[in-house]
């Protein structure tokens, strides 16, 4: 087996230096690899003095090489110490005044992730909490069509001594989106170390100012990108959308699975079931189960988890997501309220964790 460690530390990148905005590779975390024949002992070290921590970041590591080399025995010992140069290891990052982070995930694409993220943005917003959304789905983002600002990029702004980007706001939210920085239709074709890279910049490096929800529309899977996200941001909880047939509710029982990890652990607030069913604008009291009936619900259930309400099959979602008017921009509809019943779940499960 021909083990490489340039290989090794590209396929670290993705574990987040705790208390920076740098990867443990860029902060200096990883102090020796070393190789011989079939085995793989990594030596590293993190700013932080929390067994959790330390404990947290050698399984990565550990995740991470068995995923480049199978075959290979891997030990990993993680040290703590402080940072001796404030230039690497900021305290103070661009999300220090937000009060939580919300991932918003499913193990599969097509479910209406982005919708329910631009909708329960826009859902918090009306209710008066200060919102941003980050569109981390690198390879197929979306909300500078749901918000109808396509054409919009990023101011550069000077913040202390560093070079920021200004987000986007739109409907009282503030946007940042790779979107902003690529052509309509552009494939990102990149690896998984540079898209991780490109979302650690886009959250870090964008002023956020104070926030009361940071929402985080993830990309479909059980990837890289989730584990720099987990690793490097302190969120509150996730919350999985799935749709009622059983692929479906397969795949999002594996993005449970993700959030349950023992290395990754973040709560999951509730499930989100979309497309439940089909009613016709003609035939309004009418509802067609055409993908199958309360999936969402019965996984909810199995897990023990809060099932936080169901999202019609309905023309009109779709249309106004196209249009760039979300449809919780509608007042007082049952297709904004479904969505704003939502937001209250996640208002008062936020308002819980802070007891």
């Amino acid at each position: 087996m021909n083990i490489e460690k340039e290989k090794i530390l590209e396929a670290l990148r993705p574990i987040m230096m705790p208390s920076t905005s740098m990867d443990i590779v860029d902060a200096g975390g990883i102090r020796d690899i070393m190789i011989e024949d079939n085995a793989i002992h990594v030596e590293a070290v993190i700013f932080s003095p929390a067994m959790n921590m330390r404990r947290k970041t050698e399984n990565q590591i550990i995740y991470l090489i068995e995923k480049l080399y199978p075959q290979a025995r891997i030990t990993v010992r993680v040290g703590s110490e402080k940072p001796s140069d404030d230039k690497i290891a900021p305290v103070e990052t661009s999300i220090s005044h937000v009060k939580h982070i919300i991932a918003i995930a499913s193990g599969k694409g097509g479910v209406g992730k982005s919708t329910l993220s631009a909708n329960l943005a826009i859902a918090l917003s009306r209710k008066g909490y200060r919102v941003g959304l980050v569109d981390a789905d690198i390879y197929g983002p979306s909300m500078p069509i749901m918000f109808n600002v396509e054409d919009a990029m990023p101011l550069a702004v000077r913040e202390g001594d560093k070079d920021m980007m200004a987000p986007i706001e739109a409907y009282g939210v503030k946007l940042q989106s790779i979107g902003f920085f690529a052509k309509a239709g552009q494939a990102m074709a990149w690896r998984g170390a540079m898209a991780t890279k490109a979302l650690q910049q886009m959250i870090f490096e964008t002023v956020w100012g104070e926030l009361d929800f940071l929402l985080i529309d993830m990309p479909p899977g059980t990837g890289d990108i989730h584990l720099t996200l987990t690793g490097a941001l302190p969120l509150t909880g996730s919350i999985i959308i799935t749709t009622p047939q059983n692929v479906a509710l397969n795949d999002a029982q594996r993005g449970i699975e993700l959030f349950r990890n023992d290395n990754i652990n973040v709560p999951v607030i509730g499930i989100v079931e979309n497309m439940s069913y089909f009613t016709p604008a003609e035939l309004p009291e009418n509802k067609y189960y055409i993908f199958g009936k309360h999936g969402g619900k019965n996984l909810a259930e199995d897990y023990g988890i809060p099932f936080l309400g169901e999202i019609p099959l309905v023309q009109s979602i779709r249309e106004a997501s196209d249009a760039g008017q979300p449809i919780a921009l509608a007042d007082d509809s049952p297709l904004s309220r479904a969505f704003a019943d939502v937001a209250d779940s996640i208002v008062l499960y936020a308002e819980k964790s802070i007891q």
